[in-house]
């Protein structure tokens, strides 16, 4: 029969469509059900890909603008072509999803579009536009949805997609607004809040933590705030946000501490709710077939099983960071696992990255966790300030940190601010992968001159410290 599969993937984001492309290449006939136009999820659309493109892009004006005379490079003073910068963008988001939709007819996965319901444990109704309805039968379903923008919890929010804008609208606003207010200072926010006052906006973030890029290692979020300072943006921390509201042609936010006091309000061209992402699990029919849920989210056992054994759940809908690459791992272990093979994921070794100028990232613990944890450890860390590559591309700012066990050595976390630490932060992930110590990261040989060189000055930081005291 043309619509019988092995597995029936709904969602096409990165959870999804790498879990039909693993499944794929093992044998399996496979149909990924998708509600959008494009392929790719949130991710590629209005997520990962152009906001990735808009923050390099306008760290390019502001290093013409700002950083060249220093280097002797004497331009005039650089013109912001903002459509032509979301023409880069736009251009970027469809070379991506056209890649995908490639990839699909390549590995031979069914794309069926329209909205996706499991309608028994075995089947899945697909919605056309038009109305039209199609029936999937799937030995194997797997949900990967992924996520919708959150609101404020107890604050009616109406967003207009131009005064009152998520991330999905903040990313193709037609002009800078003159003043912006980013209501978290999340990882969301901080980005997209640096693009526009790199651009030219006056932005200010009002967070209801006492700390930006919550859970976070505390010394890195500390000193990432003042860079942030530094570059102009402004933070109002320990702060309820009680209103966002649209008055006139003006955005207007209301806020007050969190502790109690008076109550601050602040107009603005556009403000961007940038509060975290919730699960988006509306119109599957979970309820309808009896799947388990807790607190939005679908319940899975450690093979990604829902209760109903051969209905998976992966990305966004389940427990954990809401990361690209964490659902993209889980769909290869899914498709694995539906193969007869062994998936496995190592949710201890997630790097996170946040992509402004200087990029931040982690991977594994922090010291906030291992003290509450009660561990015993040991912590090592190097300035880019000290690092000869760093000095000669004027990018000195930030350090990386080591955090290790201090009986064993075995590194336990890693933390670093400075350029290109998204790419420096996989030499620790690789390491910590296979349980490896800072002393043998201390003691291998790096490349000189490099930016790499301060991780390994942070190793051997941490591993010359006494151990066994």
């Amino acid at each position: 029969m043309a619509n019988q599969f092995d597995v029936v993937i709904i969602g096409s984001g990165p959870g999804g469509y790498v879990c039909a492309i693993k499944a794929a290449q093992l044998g399996l006939t496979v149909a990924i059900v998708e509600k959008s136009p494009t392929l790719g999820g949130t991710c590629l659309n209005v997520g990962c890909i152009p906001s990735k493109a808009l923050l390099h892009a306008s760290e390019m004006f502001n290093e013409a603008s700002h950083g060249f005379e220093v280097l002797g490079i004497q331009t005039s003073k650089p013109k912001l072509n903002l459509s032509k910068m979301m023409d880069h963008k736009d251009a970027t988001v469809k070379a991506n999803v056209d890649g995908v939709a490639f990839l699909m007819k390549k590995n031979k996965v069914t794309v069926f579009q329209g909205t996706g319901r499991i309608t028994s444990s075995t089947q899945v109704a697909v919605a056309a536009e038009g109305g039209d309805v199609e029936t999937l039968d799937a030995k194997n379903i797997v949900i990967a949805t992924g996520s919708a923008v959150a609101g404020i919890p107890g604050v009616d929010v109406t967003f207009d997609d131009k005064i009152i804008v998520s991330s999905d609208h903040a990313i193709a606003l037609p002009k800078v607004p003159k003043k912006m207010i980013v209501v978290g200072g999340g990882v969301i926010g901080l980005e997209l809040g640096s693009v526009w006052s790199r651009l030219g906006s006056e932005v200010t973030v009002v967070e209801y933590l006492g700390a930006i890029l919550g859970g976070m290692d505390g010394g890195v979020a500390k000193q990432f705030q003042r860079m942030l300072k530094k570059q102009g943006l402004t933070f109002k921390m320990n702060s309820k946000v009680t209103a966002v509201e649209k008055k006139g042609k003006k955005g207007q936010v209301t806020f007050e501490p969190v502790k109690g006091g008076d109550v601050v309000t602040l107009d603005a061209d556009v403000v961007l709710v940038a509060t975290g992402r919730i699960p988006f699990t509306e119109g599957l029919g979970l309820d309808d077939v009896g799947i388990a849920m807790e607190r939005g989210r679908v319940q899975t056992d450690a093979h990604w099983r829902t209760n109903i054994p051969n209905i998976y759940a992966i990305g966004d809908v389940t427990e954990g960071p809401m990361l690209a690459h964490k659902a993209e791992d889980e769909g290869v272990a899914v498709a694995e696992t539906i193969a007869g093979q062994h998936g496995h994921v190592n949710y201890g070794i997630i790097p996170g990255v946040v992509y402004t100028m200087p990029e931040v990232a982690s991977v594994g613990a922090t010291e906030e966790q291992l003290k509450a944890d009660g561990v015993d450890y040991v912590a090592g860390q190097f300035p880019f300030t000290a690092n000869g590559r760093a000095r000669a591309m004027n990018a000195t700012e930030g350090f990386v940190k080591f955090l290790a066990d201090k009986k064993t050595d075995k590194v336990l976390g890693v933390h670093i601010i400075g350029f290109g630490a998204g790419e420096m932060i996989h030499e620790a992930a690789v390491l910590m992968e296979f349980g490896g110590s800072s002393e043998d990261l201390g003691r291998t040989c790096h490349a000189h001159p490099t930016m790499s060189e301060a991780v390994k000055e942070a190793a051997m930081a941490t591993f010359s410290k006494p151990l066994h005291m």
